[in-house]
């Protein structure tokens, strides 16, 4: 439809109430309008959401995130006057600003003058500050979204953004339209995780560039300006205008933080450092003057405070820990850790996805799926260590340079191609790349028929293994697809249900359940369909019986019978693919897990038949890496399982398996969380120090990393810090999600008791732990009168420790086998109301 079409489209529906005169301008997601409000005689700007959007989003739910916005009433913020939905037009109506946005004033200048720029960004901050404190953020900061009236800024747009991330963000790639823009989009947001804090982000760009002239990060496709964010660290303001002061530069970069809780604690934290800069003439000659000079200034440093990352937390009944399995092919995003490496091993490889030459959904699906294939192949290869999907899946696409990629990923060598279609048939590229210098090793291109494609598969995997042949002198040999099929419809419906259920997985953190549920169900529609083209193959059904697995761990639900049904489900597509192979080390793992999660949350109902589920999932586990010894996530699994046996050297030596295998592992961070437990538990305090310096390295903004440092204080060679004890809980708090910070309070002082039972503070460890205690509605599990045992065990009060233990097994009388030997209540082993209490259990 042309703009004239649009033009009389948007006339005819809003005649009734506003007089439509012209075009404004256009964006990606609207049109806007200028029109003459025929109720209240004045001129205003209509924004029309373009056709396609507005059919992918619907009007109800539009709407209604729309009217939130107009609740907001600041001076610097552009007011919404109407809204609404009129022959399947949406719309909005504002007031018009005669003025230019900000963009046209950059376009024209180039560079701001530093008053200009900094007031500009403060209004535009405390307009910021006033939304998030109702809850609302804008998603979309950017020179184009902030008018200029007489002077001032006024921030446009809050309705949109916010509405359709809200109400069908999921579609928009239907549209080919997102939510954010490249050049000012945090990393966290381009991962599907989106608070202030990412405002906070879009605002510090801006202002770098209002400064320079340009965005801090700029690349030729939208990947790879998006990886740059992930990746690299901003250029210094000063290094392209050198009269730009220390504070201000100071404060920008602390702003483009990559980790959310290093930023400032607020956009109004933001505002105020940049109103405290000293901005005269004399100060910035002054400080120009010595950067020239050589001499050294210091860097002024802005008090951070944690702020809470996103976690799915589920507490399951019967675990001493959160459930942290590995489940299979179930794959989060991990971040790479960009660290550098000197002399990165050859045999440690990055294949990298490979590009498409056309934006053919179906081309993209097989490039993804000749990619991963290739993936696993070699990793199957010994002594080669391949970099998992998931560690690549960032630099999909992505303008990174080889060196760039080879400090992040701690690789010697990259595959990376490119898929085309020229008439019937496909066309692979493949290049062998030394990562270190960017030199091209070797390089094949392979051309198949379309319906060929999987002797293409085999040939490039054959072909790539024979370069690393040449190259490295090894004895390299393929084995099998994991496919396993020969149908390349099946072949790519299982590519696209893969894509629905990733694209579920990234719809989590907003919590709409029904659309995620709807996207799983696409998701196993299209695993059906991939199962029934090829009833032989059997990835489609042990990803089946993952998603239903998934789908329950997700609910965290402590319904009994809901549980029972769910994991029944799942356990049929296990049998099904075992019915196939009965030695598939995934298929393995799936019955494996489902049987050990039955076990956790209680589903047996005598303690023989807990017993022999538990000693079921273990074998299946053992059968699972005995078949792959690489399969990482049964590893943890087994680490997970035999810490709650408890056996907790095997749990120790498994974790540490598990993590040397791949290090971009779906659930490193729960890994990592179990080396720790597991070396406390043992009372390593050299080891249990080192897993949460780890933690905190890579996991800065996990509830984790703060726990750890807590719990070291148990320990008996570690002198307690209690002052810092109770620093260390209010991050803890500040990093759980807000509606969980009330419970997590009291769970973090349970733990700072421990420390001051270490520290001889008997009376104030008992009243801390009563002041924590919490009804049974709200700790299922009764963790925390495990946590309560922990501490009266320490302080000498077996009494209270034996009643806080009745508590706790009478809610998980599974674990009281693991409790019989655990280290922590070896004082009590000899009395016989514990032993009462131990050995009557499962």
């Amino acid at each position: 439809m042309g703009v004239s079409d649009s033009l009389e489209r948007i006339r005819t529906a809003l005649a009734d109430r506003y007089a439509i005169e012209r075009l404004l301008g256009q964006g990606g997601m609207a049109l806007v309008y200028l029109a003459r409000d025929l109720k209240h005689d004045r001129t205003v700007a209509v924004k029309v959401l373009r056709p396609e959007l507005a059919a992918a989003l619907g009007g109800e739910r539009f709407l209604r995130e729309i009217h939130l916005a107009t609740q907001l009433q600041h001076p610097n913020i552009l007011a919404i006057y109407d809204s609404g939905e009129a022959d399947g037009v949406l719309y909005f109506v504002m007031p018009f600003i005669s003025g230019e946005s900000l963009r046209d004033r950059l376009d024209r200048e180039q560079q701001l003058p530093l008053p200009d720029a900094v007031r500009i960004t403060v209004e535009v901050a405390d307009a910021l500050h006033y939304a998030h404190s109702r809850g609302i953020v804008h998603r979309d900061i950017k020179p184009e979204n902030i008018l200029i009236e007489q002077g001032h800024a006024i921030v446009a747009d809050f309705g949109i953004a916010r509405a359709a991330s809200q109400a069908g963000a999921e579609k928009l790639t239907e549209t080919g339209m997102s939510i954010g823009t490249p050049s000012y989009m945090s990393p966290e947001q381009a991962a599907g995780s989106v608070d202030a804090r990412s405002d906070l982000y879009s605002l510090g760009c801006m202002l770098y560039e209002l400064l320079s002239g340009q965005p801090p990060f700029q690349g030729a496709t939208t990947m790879a300006i998006l990886a740059k964010h992930a990746m690299e660290p901003p250029p210094s303001i000063q290094v392209v205008r050198q009269s730009v002061p220390d504070e201000i530069d100071a404060a920008i970069l602390q702003a483009l933080e990559k980790t959310p809780a290093d930023r400032f604690r607020d956009v109004a934290e933001f505002a105020d450092a940049l109103k405290h800069a000293d901005l005269s003439p004399a100060a910035r000659r002054s400080q120009t003057l010595a950067r020239r000079s050589g001499q050294t200034y210091s860097r002024p440093q802005f008090r951070k405070r944690r702020l809470p990352g996103p976690r799915w937390l589920a507490w399951v009944g019967g675990a001493v820990l959160l459930v942290a399995l590995g489940f299979g092919a179930w794959r989060l995003w991990p971040r790479p850790a960009p660290t550098a490496v000197t002399g990165p091993d050859p045999r440690r490889i990055a294949v990298l996805y490979f590009r498409t030459q056309t934006n053919s959904d179906t081309l993209r699906f097989l490039a993804d799926g000749l990619t991963e294939a290739l993936i696993h192949e070699l990793s199957r290869v010994k002594p080669l260590t391949v970099i998992s999907e998931n560690g690549v899946r960032p630099y999909r696409d992505a303008a990174v340079g080889p060196d760039s990629i080879s400090r992040a990923l701690k690789v010697g060598t990259l595959v990376s191609g490119s898929v085309s279609q020229l008439g019937d048939s496909l066309r692979v590229s493949v290049s062998l790349v030394n990562a270190s210098t960017g030199v091209e090793i070797d390089n094949r291109v392979l051309t198949r028929p379309r319906r060929d494609i999987f002797a293409l598969q085999d040939d490039m995997a054959s072909q790539v293994s024979n370069f690393l042949r040449r190259q490295l002198g090894q004895e390299i040999q393929l084995e099998q697809s994991r496919a396993g099929t020969r149908n390349p419809d099946a072949w790519e419906a299982l590519q696209k249900g893969q894509e629905e259920i990733r694209a579920a997985d990234e719809l989590i953190s907003q919590g709409d359940t029904a659309l995620i549920a709807r996207e799983y169900d696409r998701g196993d529609s299209l695993l059906a369909v991939a199962q029934s083209l090829d009833p032989r193959w059997i990835t489609p059904v042990t990803q089946r019986g993952w998603l239903v697995f998934n789908r329950l761990r997700q609910t965290g639900s402590l319904d009994r019978a809901y549980n029972a049904r769910a994991l029944e489900h799942a356990m049929t597509f296990a049998a099904a693919a075992l019915k196939l192979d009965a030695n598939d080390p995934d298929a393995l793992e799936l019955r494996a897990t489902i049987r050990y999660y039955g076990w956790l949350v209680g589903l047996q109902p005598d303690a023989a038949s807990a017993d022999s589920a538990l000693a079921q999932a273990e074998r299946d586990y053992r059968a699972s890496v005995a078949a792959n010894p690489d399969q990482a996530s049964a590893w943890s699994s087994l680490s997970h399982l035999m810490y709650n046996k408890p056996e907790l050297n095997e749990a120790n030596l498994y974790a540490r398996r598990a993590y040397e295998l791949d290090p971009y592992l779906t659930n490193a961070d729960r890994t990592l969380w179990r080396l720790f437990t597991t070396s406390l538990d043992l009372g390593q305090s050299v080891q249990a120090t080192h897993w949460c310096d780890e933690e905190q390295a890579r996991f800065p903004s996990d509830p984790h990393s703060a726990e750890c440092q807590i719990m070291l204080f148990a320990l008996s060679d570690i002198k307690p810090d209690i002052p810092r004890a109770w620093a260390l809980l209010d991050r803890y708090v500040e990093l759980n999600p807000p509606s969980q910070r009330e419970f997590m309070r009291k769970r973090g002082a349970m733990l700072v008791s421990w420390a001051l039972a270490r520290a001889g503070l008997n009376d104030s460890a008992r009243d801390v732990v009563v002041r924590s205690r919490v009804e049974a509605d709200e700790d299922p599990p009764r963790e925390l009168a495990l946590f309560e045992a922990m501490t009266r065990t320490m302080t000498g009060d077996t009494d209270g420790a034996l009643q806080q233990l009745a508590i706790y097994t009478a809610a998980n009388p599974q674990m009281r086998k693991s409790l019989s030997s655990d280290p922590w209540f070896k004082p009590l082993r000899d009395n016989p109301r514990f032993q009462a209490l131990v050995a009557s259990g499962r």
